[in-house]
């Protein structure tokens, strides 16, 4: 990493900062105790949010930014997007909701249990049921995304936390579609397998069967800094929709602030305009390796689905340092 001056971080005027102070307050509760981060996470207590020129005037005082660069020391990377689900569920299995999604198996180590296909066929999981849904291939997408919502048909909601995983390796379900000529690799979004699963339901199970790996989950307590309810990151604070994003820990520290400009994914009326954003790295996740590498949580539902599905776009970023 390069320190380089507040005007060298491209679009760093351009972002309103609204919200900015909410997030950094999530990424304070864990590192507001380290002595570097005290000064900070103590100012950015007495900011005005509705202020753009008070918080950026805070993350100008307060920290210095520094250019994220790859290994082979080019300057832009691979940005794409995940989101919170929203799926619809009960606690006892009737009707449409026949779907489980399962807690870890008691008695159980990492590393014992067999792939996918197998373990739905076994046993093993019986009796391990959290909750059941209405959609096979939106658990499916829960599991890649490894925490959501389920709105109970009691009307009560139900937020549901990665648990561990098998241990097995994953393999694209999209890729496994495109290599038999089921679609086209422009399909291979998931919205285009959600498509294909409408329209070949017979054969759901054994699609979603070529993925070895399956993910459990936990029942998740709602709570969050200043109202926000956003599912819980790898750094162990719940997520700010478009405010968070995963990156690789090996190149920028956990709970940082990260100034990145990139594009909207190329869907809706704002397809392909510019993002300048301070995001906060919040997550991490198992595809997010490298320097110039970021996965942008858009928020809980089908509409922010829309948006991560389809986000590929190329990007650059700066990590913002508290000053020593």
């Amino acid at each position: 990493m390069q320190p380089v001056s507040w005007s060298q971080v491209d679009g760093w005027q351009d972002d309103s900062l609204i919200g900015a102070r909410l997030a950094l307050a999530q990424s304070c509760v864990k590192l507001g105790r380290q002595t570097n981060w005290q000064p900070a996470c103590r100012a950015s207590e007495r900011i005005d949010d509705l202020d753009p020129a008070a918080v950026r005037q805070f993350f100008e005082q307060y920290f210095t930014p520094f250019r994220i660069a790859n290994a082979d020391g080019t300057q832009t990377g691979l940005i794409t997007g995940y989101y919170e689900p929203l799926l619809h569920g009960s606690r006892v299995r009737g009707g449409v909701y026949q779907t489980p999604l399962y807690k870890w198996p008691t008695g159980r180590r990492a590393g014992s249990l067999p792939a996918r296909a197998e373990l739905m066929r076994s046993g093993i999981l019986r009796g391990h049921e959290l909750v059941y849904v209405d959609d096979p291939v939106e658990a499916f997408f829960l599991q890649v995304q490894g925490s959501g919502q389920v709105l109970l048909d009691d009307g009560t909601i139900m937020r549901v936390g990665y648990a561990g995983n098998n241990d097995q390796p994953y393999k694209s379900i999209g890729r496994w579609l495109i290599d038999h000529g089921e679609i086209t690799p422009a399909q291979a979004t998931m919205q285009g397998i959600r498509a294909w699963a409408r329209a070949n339901p017979s054969r759901v199970d054994a699609l979603l069967d070529v993925n070895p790996r399956f993910v459990f989950f936990r029942e998740m307590p709602n709570h969050g800094v200043g109202g926000i309810e956003g599912p819980v990151g790898a750094l162990g604070v719940p997520l700010t929709a478009e405010r968070s994003i995963a990156v690789d820990p090996a190149s920028i520290p956990l709970g940082s602030p990260v100034f990145l400009a990139t594009t909207r994914p190329p869907f809706g009326a704002q397809a392909n305009t510019p993002i300048n954003r301070l995001m906060f790295a919040q997550d991490t996740g198992s595809a997010i390796k490298g320097g110039v590498r970021a996965d942008f949580f858009w928020g809980l539902g089908d509409d922010a689905g829309d948006l991560a599905g389809r986000m590929r776009q190329s990007g650059r970023m700066w990590v913002f340092l508290p000053n020593q």
